[in-house]
């Protein structure tokens, strides 16, 4: 079983992800890590975020060991993920990655912005989760904060107005429902019931 979970920053896809695999005992995949890691990488290396050739070669070799790394967090990788996401072959390199892992016996969990739309589009169930952009930079301001990050709530929520504004308007697989898609928006959930929803979307589509 294939489960594609769609949305934008912070919306809660990411912990509901894991829960749902730990749920089904399924492999999860939060492929927002992998546009980040090229994007820490691109940044150590000293390379601009917009040079495609050395994009794309470090998309090729990214180390899945690597994506538990803490420096993925930041705002700052965050903000510079959305850019190195806008190059095609760097999301042709890790789309190929991304398919491989949702193809594993048994199926997987993964969670993006364009996996029922391009990833895994025969996906068994759909989900976009959807949240307020004030709620969900409540949330991420919350979460770097306990993670010992000093950065304010305006900046948080300018950082995320700008990255939904580039990932719904890049031309290469844009954050956008899938037809098929059941939509969850968490605005007023806590995680609990919203992975109550989640597995009632499932049960009720699979």
């Amino acid at each position: 079983m294939i489960i594609a979970l769609d949305g934008p920053a912070a919306s809660g896809k990411g912990t509901l992800a894991k829960k749902l695999a730990a749920h089904y005992g399924l492999g999860h995949l939060d492929t927002g890590a992998l546009y980040r890691a090229v994007a820490r990488d691109m940044i150590d290396a000293g390379k601009a975020l917009d040079d495609e050739e050395a994009a794309a070669g470090i998309a090729q070799q990214i180390d899945p060991a690597s994506l538990e790394d803490p420096e993925l967090r930041t705002a700052e990788t965050g903000a510079a993920a959305s850019h190195v996401a806008k190059l095609k072959s760097v999301r042709a390199a890790l789309v190929n990655y991304q398919r491989k892992f949702a193809e594993r016996p048994g199926g997987a969990i993964v969670e993006g912005r364009d996996i029922g739309t391009v990833v895994c589009p025969g996906a068994d169930v759909k989900i976009f989760i959807e949240a307020s952009t004030k709620v969900r930079a409540e949330r991420r301001h919350k979460e770097l904060v306990e993670a010992g990050q000093d950065i304010s709530y305006d900046e948080i929520h300018a950082q995320i107005a700008a990255r939904d504004e580039l990932d719904r308007s890049r031309t290469i697989s844009p954050l956008v429902p899938a037809a098929d898609a059941l939509l969850l928006d968490t605005s007023d959930l806590g995680i609990e019931a919203a992975f109550k929803v989640a597995i009632e979307l499932i049960e009720t589509n699979r």
